[in-house]
């Protein structure tokens, strides 16, 4: 037998046996590596930044988060759970959405924090606010993912949209009036939701479910009249003031509580050129002053 043919013969055999199972394994690891380089990058988050920018102000603007309270400046970023801004007498503060979906108007005397700011599964945008007192008034356009929602948290309920233009002010009791001038706002309170699209407004009374909507006023009339009276030989001058009970009031700049029907009453020392100061604003924003003779 030719041993040197057998040997050749077998040891081309083995060479090529070893090399296709060395392609083969080197071919399975690339495999293998590639996918759990995609699984990797799906299962690994990204980290999205979220914010709410501060950029401009006027008057006297407070910035807070857990670690400090001071004066607020352009740039300021709200962007943790409990970061807010406050607005005293005649202050202002306007406010950029980070995605540049729009702006938030901040009135003078309100508080504003944030209770949530997160990603939804399909990368849409979640933006939680609470508004306990005063007035904002937001400006957004559409948002582009099912998984967006914007929402204002009141004392007396929540509203939320998905892209409009829309106002909305909080009166020291917590009453809350929505007035929409674009797209729609959901009102919800005591397990009820009321839709204000654009043009109507409402009013929800904490307690109780919102109102239907009626048509947008975003009116800062005020009427009034001055009652004089004598009780148990004393003189009594009181100013009852009238606006629409979605309004907010300023009497001396300190805000007021008005009832469901707009009604306030305002009680005065019976003392010769007695004047006040009174403000009033729309959800929307809109304020006209009066300097009224009281005596």
């Amino acid at each position: 037998m030719n041993f040197q043919f057998l040997f050749s013969t077998r040891g081309k055999r083995y060479l090529q046996w070893r090399r296709m199972i060395l392609i083969t394994l080197f071919t399975s690891f690339v495999f293998l590596g590639i996918h759990a380089n995609g699984w990797a990058q799906r299962n690994v988050p990204v980290r999205v930044e979220r914010y709410l920018a501060l950029r401009s102000m006027s008057g006297s603007v407070t910035f807070r988060n857990s670690r400090t309270s001071r004066t607020a400046r352009v740039g300021d970023r709200l962007q943790s759970v409990g970061d807010g801004l406050t607005t005293s007498q005649s202050a202002t503060a306007r406010l950029e959405v980070d995605t540049g979906v729009g702006f938030i108007n901040v009135s003078e005397n309100t508080r504003l924090r944030i209770q949530r700011m997160d990603i939804a599964p399909d990368n849409g945008r979640i933006t939680h606010l609470e508004v306990p007192q005063g007035q904002v008034r937001l400006q957004l356009r559409s948002f582009t993912h099912e998984g967006s929602e914007l929402e204002i948290q009141t004392p007396a309920g929540v509203s939320s949209v998905r892209g409009t233009e829309f106002g909305v002010s909080v009166q020291p009791d917590g009453k809350m009036g929505v007035a929409t001038l674009t797209g729609a706002v959901a009102t919800s309170a005591q397990d009820q939701t009321v839709e204000v699209p654009g043009g109507f407004q409402n009013l929800t009374v904490p307690g109780q479910p919102p109102s239907p909507p009626t048509p947008l006023q975003d009116n800062p009339e005020l009427t009034y009249e001055i009652v004089r009276s004598i009780e148990g030989g004393n003189r009594r001058l009181q100013l009852v003031g009238q606006v629409d009970p979605v309004n907010l009031v300023l009497v001396e700049e300190e805000p007021q509580t008005v009832d469901t029907n707009g009604r306030f009453t305002l009680e005065f020392l019976p003392v010769l050129g007695t004047r006040v100061q009174i403000t009033v604003i729309t959800p929307l924003g809109q304020r006209r002053d009066y300097d009224l003779a009281v005596l």
